[in-house]
């Protein structure tokens, strides 16, 4: 796991062909707004957090956020643990971020 600035992860992340971009906060904070492109799978769902992240492909680079920065560098530990080596926590996370956001209909 990196922790990474806004600035070094949105320039990782522009760089990088093989990145997904994961939201773990809950569903009433990605209501208003979300990263564009993210998937959403909330921390809080506890073991069905788990269940969800096993499936995804771990060969891929994840970029992960949350509202602050917390929750998310937990989510990169949990990932790490479950054999995805390539997670990066989004320092200051969503409060902080300067990019685009997309807000779903």
């Amino acid at each position: 796991m990196a922790d990474l600035s806004q600035e070094e992860w949105t320039k990782q992340l522009e760089a990088d062909e093989n990145a997904i971009v994961l939201d773990v906060r809950t569903q009433d904070e990605v209501a208003e707004g979300i990263i564009p492109n993210a998937i959403h799978i909330d921390i809080f769902k506890g073991q069905g957090f788990i269940y969800e992240v096993e499936e995804l492909d771990k060969s891929k680079n994840f970029y992960v956020y949350c509202r602050s920065g917390n929750r998310s560098g937990q989510a990169c530990a949990i990932m790490n643990q479950l054999d995805i080596e390539n997670a990066y926590n989004l320092l200051g996370g969503f409060n902080e971020w300067q990019g685009d956001v997309a807000y779903n209909e």
